[in-house]
């Protein structure tokens, strides 16, 4: 079940821009659902049924964003459906109100994160998640912190950068979500790698890194709570199915 992988990215992987690296989409173009759509489902079935702690958390001050976000994914990808919606890969979930965010991680590929601004706050605060594919980071460590504490220890996130996130988490409009995205070659193809911001990667070169792991990072926000949903797909591609202009990117030892 681990090794699941995508034949191809739906972006330049090539054109990377300098962080945050954010560029605009249409809220149509907000959910994917790729090549992988039918196993991915399946991996993420079987982590809310078996991990459900590690892999989702809401805290009640979260609900009726959960709610909203329930809403708006359903409009989206599953117009129509009432007490369940039936998938792509023809499994029906059951829509469950009072389990807003363990519906939403059957629903659709994309882990979703809820950040809240609350009033008198300088950040906004991670307060609910269905995070099935983490990517060397653990839910249990990030929920109900700022976005500051969440990205220990992202050398790269230093007090420029940490800003800058900040204000575009504050200015992101309903009608206008925002996208970037990243890609590091591992060793390891399974999505769903939590790794303690206490555990050291490995050092040293002595790891294969044959798989290409890229994440599309969505930022959107919900008109009528106001909370920022931060999304992400996860793409992990074999080498051979690398697009040209990889081979230079960093390499994760796992």
């Amino acid at each position: 079940m681990s090794k699941i992988l995508q034949t191809r990215i739906p972006y330049d992987i090539a054109a990377q821009r300098r962080l945050p690296g954010i560029q605009p989409m249409a809220v149509e173009d907000w959910l994917i659902r790729d090549d992988a759509f039918a196993e991915q489902m399946a991996y993420r079935d079987q982590l809310l049924a078996g991990r459900r702690g590690a892999v989702l958390a809401m805290d009640e001050s979260a609900r009726d964003a959960a709610e909203e976000l329930l809403d708006l994914v359903l409009e989206l990808a599953y117009p129509g459906a009432k007490g369940e919606a039936t998938r792509p890969d023809g499994v029906t979930v059951p829509i469950k109100r009072d389990d807003p965010m363990g519906t939403l991680g059957r629903l659709v590929q994309e882990d979703l994160c809820l950040l809240q601004k609350r009033e008198g706050d300088d950040e906004h605060v991670l307060t609910a998640a269905a995070l099935c594919f983490p990517a060397s980071w653990m839910l249990a460590e990030k929920v109900m912190r700022p976005l500051t504490a969440i990205h220990v220890p992202v050398a790269e996130y230093d007090g420029n950068i940490a800003a800058r996130v900040q204000r575009l988490f504050d200015g992101v409009q309903p009608d206008r979500p925002l996208w970037r995205f990243n890609a590091l070659w591992y060793g390891d193809p399974d999505l769903h790698q939590p790794r303690s911001e206490t555990e050291r990667r490995p050092e040293g070169g002595n790891g294969s890194t044959d798989f290409l792991r890229s994440e599309r990072q969505s930022v959107l926000r919900l008109p009528r709570t106001r909370a920022v949903v931060f999304s992400i797909h996860t793409f992990v591609l074999a080498r051979a199915d690398a697009p040209a202009g990889t081979e230079g990117l960093d390499r994760v030892e796992s």
